[in-house]
């Protein structure tokens, strides 16, 4: 195999856990395979009469290489092949945190024989060769570790405890069957009973159907598990610093009545809705001969380019003007826009033409209006639906789906052109490939050393 996990008669050792100076009161090693055990057993001195057994824990010392000095206090726990992650024999040394004590024990574990340092993924993916994991269940493990907020945190959850597994395989169980049924007429069409061209493209078609619908959750899911960059911009002292108050409910932002006080990009990271937010409250764009403003300004054009979502306030007490609509203007076409009018406690009323400029009009002081913005901007982004999302693919996944989706949708011009049964087959094998691929029942060693080059290291 090429790229990660190029030989599992090496044992493979990592940090796997964050690490980083004063912080953490204990950091975990992790080796996987055949010398695991022996080299834990070369490092350390675990006293009295403790028995390396699977699923113990053994107390002792990790000693530097002349077997006198000791680099740490550790707990030892060992898992014996078949019963650990991967498969194979599995020692974890639980040593103290921060940096220095636990990459000298890490150095020690990379100086026996037959262990090498783990690659990004590596221990899942020999999980998932060794049949310990399916492959959806190892990529949600990735997206738990990486969740973002509680709602990412549960549809990863919903991945690891096998639901994107059984739903692919029951919906490729049904296109088997029809492939069965296919290959069937192919061979042996005489000796058996008619079949329906009608019923085989509706079960066809259904699977479609099912299958985009996988697909329209993930694209919501992508939103829930990645998160949305929202660019606030306006004037100049039209609220944008307050309006980031707000939804952050810390404040991150000078506020005053001086027209150009943000100079720079802010940026905040909140959650609505179970969908993580970053905001970038950028300095107001206007002509000025000030160079630190004007780099700010600068720093503001590239935000609107990079933005899930532009937020563009105008001061609803002195209406939309001409400068709002040159800020308007400069908005790519092709990111989603709200115009949002502030200062709603400030502003009549009666004055409806201003008020029926604005998408959503609120209050960055009071709050008046802060829930209708944020079911905008949830609705803009394609975050909201009224049937709750329960599983949601990954990219890999719903390209993957995708692709039997659109295998499918070609059996009704072979139905509609009339041809004969093996070429029905020719579409039905495809999206049975792919299908397969998800789960990692049909995959090649490359694809599988891309996906886990994704994961970080330790994992």
């Amino acid at each position: 195999m090429s790229g990660i996990g190029p030989d599992q008669e090496l044992s493979i050792a990592a940090i796997a856990t964050a690490v980083a100076p004063g912080q953490g009161g204990i950091a975990v090693i992790r080796l996987s395979g055949p010398s695991a055990v022996h080299a834990v057993d070369a490092i350390t001195v675990i006293p009295g009469q403790q028995v390396w057994h699977s699923h113990r824990v053994l107390y002792g010392h990790v000693v530097a290489a002349g077997g006198v000095e000791r680099l740490d206090e550790v707990l030892v726990l060992v898992m014996l092949a078949p019963r650990s992650f991967t498969g194979e024999d599995v020692v974890e040394i639980h040593c103290h945190g921060g940096v220095i004590a636990v990459q000298q024990v890490l150095a020690r574990v990379l100086e026996q024989p037959g262990v090498r340092r783990a690659l990004p993924g590596e221990f899942s993916q020999r999980a998932v060769l060794n049949g310990r994991l399916d492959l959806t269940r190892a990529e949600a493990i990735s997206d738990l570790v990486g969740a973002r907020s509680q709602r990412a945190a549960q549809l990863a959850m919903a991945g690891l405890d096998g639901g994107i597994q059984k739903k692919m395989v029951a919906l490729r169980e049904r296109l088997l069957d029809q492939l069965s049924e296919l290959e069937a007429r192919v061979d042996f069409e005489e000796d058996l009973p008619p079949l329906s061209g009608e019923a085989l493209l509706q079960e066809l078609q259904a699977v479609r159907l099912e299958l985009l619908a996988l697909v329209a959750d993930g694209e919501r899911g992508s939103v829930v598990r990645h998160g949305l960059r929202v660019a606030l911009v306006g004037r100049p002292n039209v609220g944008k610093s307050s309006l980031l108050n707000l939804l952050s409910r810390r404040e991150r932002a000078i506020v005053t009545d001086l027209p150009g006080t943000t100079r720079d990009l802010l940026e905040s990271e909140i959650v609505l809705e179970g969908v993580p937010i970053t905001l970038l409250d950028t300095a107001g764009i206007r002509a000025t001969t000030d160079a630190v403003e004007q780099l700010g300004i600068a720093r503001s054009r590239d935000a609107l380019a990079s933005a899930d979502l532009v937020l563009l306030l105008f001061d609803l007490a002195q209406g939309w003007s001409d400068a709002d609509q040159a800020l308007f203007a400069l908005i790519p076409e092709e990111v989603p826009c709200l115009r949002v009018g502030n200062k709603a406690d400030l502003h009549l009323d009666a004055d409806v033409e201003v008020a029926s400029v604005a998408d959503v009009r609120l209050s960055a002081v009071t709050g008046d209006g802060e829930q209708a913005l944020v079911r905008a901007v949830l609705e803009r982004c394609g975050a909201l639906s009224e049937q709750p999302l329960l599983l949601a693919l990954n990219q890999r996944q719903s390209d993957l789906a995708d692709t039997a989706a659109e295998a499918l949708a070609r059996s009704e011009q072979v139905a509609a052109d009339g041809l004969p049964w093996d070429f029905w087959t020719i579409d039905l094998r495809q999206a049975i490939r792919s299908l397969g691929e998800i789960t990692g029942e049909q995959l090649t060693e490359s694809v599988l050393d891309r996906i886990f080059s994704r994961f970080c290291i330790g994992k």
